[in-house]
């Protein structure tokens, strides 16, 4: 036979996009349509209603940057298209065919109600089926005009980031406002040749499969009449039925296919318009809902839907019914699909118990798994939190992503830094916003790494990122693909029903330990510094105003704990730890609005607990100290001096004055407090640090090394930081002064400035105090530089195997060497408060309040020695997607720990973030809870979340090893249960005969226990 396969797949190719595809409406007639700008931001239905409408025609330019358009279109049915299936076609002027990054609308009935979206894949409005000849059709129409941000490729600065810059220039030209006949006939064979030609294009070349649908397929087209497509459309698709209905082979792969809708919280649009992305696909997903009945979509982020619940009540209750009837699935059981990264232990721990107490409160379910697929990497405690919160699997999708290493696993289990394990899959299909094409469903198969052990993968899919979910052709493509020979099968339904079944097959799937880094997307642990420090100053506070709260709950007969202000502050907090705002990849408005809501969060919360602390009673000043650890450290005072005070774990005490053991002498450019002697040189480095407890000099090279590299990743600016950036850097070692500004026997301070680049400056107080082997370096930088990031280093004389980074509920280590391709590719990594290095007999950590990424090197010098160098990232200048990213002051501080153990970094990162307080206040009542018992330490205290009055105290083990110890109260104690993160009791806790409640832990562990009240019922 002949190989006639290239003129037959032109002919196919060029009879289905000129031919079939135009004939899919057979008939249409205009809208007539008018039109009302909306001035400044989103207005609400009922003033648009009323507005003032002016006359609009097609092809005629709409929308400023980030405005609004109401239009409002009126027409009728014809009378001959009685009995037909007829539709409302608008077409806004879409550039492109992503829905969410661009114009997008939301139709109404006039009284309101929402009817469904259209964007550049879902451009339809059902109207009626069959149509009565001469109804009305009466829409008002509101349609964003939202940039395309991402038009120069995730290249190219653009101004359209924030409204304040964007100016007003129409970004659209409307096309096409219709109302129209659908052909269900040429419709449906439209869909049949897109099954068929992308299966045939994924088929080998001598797959007899691939040659019988070519040679049907060239069938069909004679078949065809060109003159009359709608009257042969049902004859070729008779011809296309038998090579549809070959059934697949017993051994095809199972792909679950989930509905779904990635809608950032915020990303290339500001929080205020995903509240809209939210109504559009929500209303296309339970429009879609009603015309497949097995249709299932799963939907995460209990957020987005008190936004609809309290924006859109017509379309939440839609999306109640929708839970009814078993097509929608609430999953993840999180706030927001937070960064995988970043968030702290008690914040993360609150994402699982707000989302999940969210869709428990509204729908009856309890999710099951956590649903996080486009986050940039995993922290090694989420098994452990996830488990405690009641989930049974996880899901994420964005390792795929890997720049070097392909992960070995799709389905597994995953183990935590604590020994928890969660049956976790990512999709080989390698998308969450898959549509079943052909080559996804190749790529499924092709890519799932258990061929052998199991068959079956889920594949989240619907259009998303923006927004826009699932369409009707996805659904009639899985429809075709349920049982196709040539192609893996394809099942809608729910998840927990494929991780029920995926487990059941594979019990005995492989085991991942650690975390799940994602070989990409590193910058995110430094771009965009000041969301960052806004993240971490706020969880701080929060902390803080619970434990204060808590106590004068106990001790205040008048004060009445802060339930829903708590409640509302820790939802911003946890709004913005999405995993494209805190890791700084969103647009400027995104990261101006986060700055303001940040500052708004701490200043409530310092009243909050000001109110807290003040309700405890009148009196001389006080010390309050939030850390869970003892502290004695010198203080500024109000009057601006200095103190020496001691203050017990989560207590206050009183602000005497007293004296430190030794004192701190300032000599040139020299500090000594008798514990470290610090050598600062003319340039501002540090040329000596030594340890005068050990008689050790700390520094192999001079540190606090200020570094400026050129930082041009390849590709994705604020996401990314290449491995070149090593290459071309400038050590800032001039330095405009080194001036002795403090000379107090409690505390020295040398001040160090700099200018370079582009009129930066850094000015640095290199601090030490008495009793104290910390060296705080207080930061102050006014940044103007472009595409360069600034580390700062410490080379210290140690053979440190492995390097130590804090994470949630603990810390995590990583080898400091690169044998192997792992390794290497972990050259920038993220840790919270504290990195620290050893060698056995000694170690030194890095302590921060604000920085995330940083980098672990070792060399080995001439005379033999080891020197490992901590590098903590600074300050970064992308310029994609915001061109004005980190410009401007930063105000941090960071600090050397000479002779530390785990131990004093944890306790040292605590006091560095939580601060001392003063405040007058003549309560001194004991501390609501203290532990006896190393290693077990306290990271949340606050009132139970049901009003009861009980007391909740979260507690881990943060050493590594096994910790015993005894929690005491400072109320009388009626009872003691250990419970879940929801706060729901799992078992009584163990007693000690003087009322204690006895705490053992295996490393890492993270025990939470409520703690009834003698006398509170």
């Amino acid at each position: 036979m002949h190989d006639e396969r290239r003129r037959i797949e032109e002919r196919v190719e060029r009879v289905h996009s000129q031919r079939i595809k135009p004939a899919i409406y057979a008939a249409s007639v205009p809208l007539e349509v008018a039109a009302w700008q909306a001035p400044g931001e989103p207005v609400p239905f009922t003033e648009a209603a009323a507005a003032p409408y002016a006359p609009f025609t097609m092809d005629t330019p709409w929308g400023p940057p980030w405005g609004t358009t109401w239009f409002r279109m009126s027409g009728r049915v014809p009378d001959d298209w009685a009995g037909k299936r007829v539709e409302a076609v608008i077409d806004l002027g879409f550039v492109g065919d992503w829905p969410g990054n661009q114009a997008e609308a939301l139709v109404h009935l006039t009284d309101g109600t929402p009817l469904k979206a259209v964007n550049p894949l879902n451009q339809y409005v059902p109207i009626a089926d069959p149509a009565v000849g001469g109804e009305e059709i009466h829409y008002l129409v509101e349609a964003a005009s939202n940039p395309d941000i991402l038009a120069g490729g995730f290249a190219r600065p653009t101004p359209l980031g924030d409204v304040l810059t964007a100016g007003d220039k129409p970004l659209y030209t409307f096309r096409r406002a219709d109302v129209a006949v659908l052909d269900e006939d040429v419709w449906h064979l439209d869909l049949d040749l897109q099954v068929l030609r992308e299966l045939m294009a994924e088929l080998g070349e001598h797959d007899p499969r691939r040659h019988e649908i070519l040679h049907a397929l060239d069938r069909a087209m004679d078949v065809l009449d060109l003159d009359d497509v709608s009257g042969s459309a049902a004859a070729v698709r008779a011809v296309l039925g038998p090579v549809l209905a070959r059934p697949a082979h017993a051994s095809a792969h199972t792909v679950s296919g989930v509905g779904h809708a990635h809608i950032d919280s915020a990303w290339l649009w500001p929080i205020r318009e995903t509240k809209r992305k939210t109504a559009r696909t929500f209303s296309n997903v339970t429009s879609l809902a009603d015309e497949y009945e097995e249709f299932v979509f799963a939907c995460s982020q209990a957020q987005q839907y008190e936004w609809v619940r309290d924006n859109y009540p017509r379309v939440w209750a839609r999306i109640q019914e929708s839970v009814k009837k078993g097509q929608w699935a609430p999953v993840g059981g999180m706030w927001v699909e937070a960064d995988g990264n970043l968030p702290g232990g008690e914040a993360m721990a609150r994402q699982l118990v707000h989302g999940k107490r969210f869709f428990i409160e509204h729908f009856g379910v309890e999710t099951k798994g956590v649903w996080l697929p486009d986050s940039f990497g995993y922290t090694g405690a989420y098994p452990q939190l996830a488990k405690l919160a009641g989930n049974e699997w996880f899901l994420t999708q964005k390792i795929s992503w890997n720049q070097t290493n392909k992960f070995p696993h799709h389905t597994f289990w995953w183990e935590g830094i604590d020994g928890t394990r969660i049956f976790t899959h990512f999709p080989p299909v390698d998308t969450y916003n898959a549509c079943f094409s052909g080559e996804e469903m190749a790529r499924a198969v092709r890519n799932y790494q258990e061929k052998g052990s199991a068959t079956r993968s889920l594949a989240p899919f619907g259009w998303g990122d923006g927004g826009g979910g699932p369409t009707r052709e996805i659904m009639e493509r899985a429809r075709r693909l349920k049982d196709l020979e040539g192609s893996a099968k394809v099942v809608v339904e729910h998840p927990d029903a494929f991780f029920e079944a995926a487990r059941e097959e594979y019990p005995d799937a492989p085991v991942w330990v650690g975390e799940l880094y994602l070989e990409l997307h590193r910058a995110t642990y430094t771009t965009q510094a000041r969301t960052k420090q806004g993240n971490r100053r706020s969880e701080h506070l929060l902390r803080e105003a619970e434990l204060w709260a808590t106590t004068a709950a106990l001790h205040a007969p008048d004060w009445s704990y802060p339930y829903e202000k708590l409640d509302r502050l820790w939802k911003t907090v946890l709004l913005h730890q999405f995993h494209d705002i805190l890791p700084g990849s969103s647009i400027a408005w995104v990261h101006r609005e986060a700055e303001a809501e940040y500052a708004r969060v701490a200043a409530e919360l310092e009243e909050l607990t000001a109110e807290a602390v003040a309700a405890l009673g009148d009196g001389g000043p006080r010390v309050f100290n939030t850390s869970p650890y003892a502290r004695a450290e010198v203080i500024r005072t109000p009057e601006g001096g200095t103190a020496y005070v001691e203050v017990p774990a989560g207590a206050s005490a009183p602000l005497t004055g007293g004296s430190a053991p030794a004192a701190v002498t300032a000599d040139g450019h020299v500090l000594d407090n008798g514990l470290v002697r610090i050598e600062v040189a003319e340039d501002g480095t540090l040329s000596s640090v030594r340890d005068l407890r050990a008689d050790r000099e700390v520094l192999a090279d001079p540190g606090n090394l200020l570094r400026l590299h050129t930082d041009l990743p390849n590709y994705w600016d604020a996401w990314d930081i290449d491995k070149h950036y090593r290459n071309r850097y400038t050590d800032l070692l001039e330095a405009d002064s080194v001036t002795v500004v403090e000379n107090d026997p409690l505390l020295g301070a040398i001040r160090v400035e700099r200018t370079f680049g582009k009129g930066s400056r850094i000015t640095q107080t290199i601090t030490l105090r008495a009793d104290s082997p910390r060296v705080d370096f207080q930061t102050e930088i006014d940044w103007h530089e472009t595409e360069k990031i600034l580390k700062a280093a410490f080379p210290v004389d140690i053979r440190a195997a492995h390097s130590s980074a804090e994470i949630q509920f603990g810390h995590i280590q990583r080898p400091t060497h690169t044998n192997t391709t792992w390794e290497a590719a972990r050259f920038e990594v993220s840790g919270h408060r504290w990195v620290h290095i050893g060698e056995p007999g000694y170690g030194v950590a890095v302590v921060n309040d604000s920085t995330y990424g940083h980098d672990v090197t070792r060399t080995v010098r001439d005379d033999g020695g080891t020197t490992t160098t901590v590098r903590l990232s600074l300050v970064r200048a992308p310029r994609v997607p915001d061109p004005e990213a980190d410009q401007g002051r930063h105000r941090f501080t960071y600090s050397l720990l000479p002779g530390a153990s785990i131990e004093d970094a944890v306790a040292e990162g605590y006091a560095l973030n939580l601060p001392l307080r003063v405040a007058d206040s003549a309560g001194a009542p004991e501390p609501v809870v203290s532990v006896d018992g190393d290693g077990v330490t306290v990271e949340a205290v606050k009132l139970a979340d049901d009003a009861s009055g009980d007391v909740v105290v979260r507690l881990y083990e943060s050493r590594g090893g096994r910790a015993q110890g005894v929690l005491r109260t400072g109320f009388a104690l009626a009872g003691a249960q250990v419970t879940d993160l929801l706060e729901r009791p799992l078992e009584d806790a163990e007693r000690d005969a003087d009322g204690g409640v006895r705490v053992a832990l295996r490393p890492f562990q993270i025990l939470t226990l409520r703690l009834q009240r003698a006398g509170v019922s």
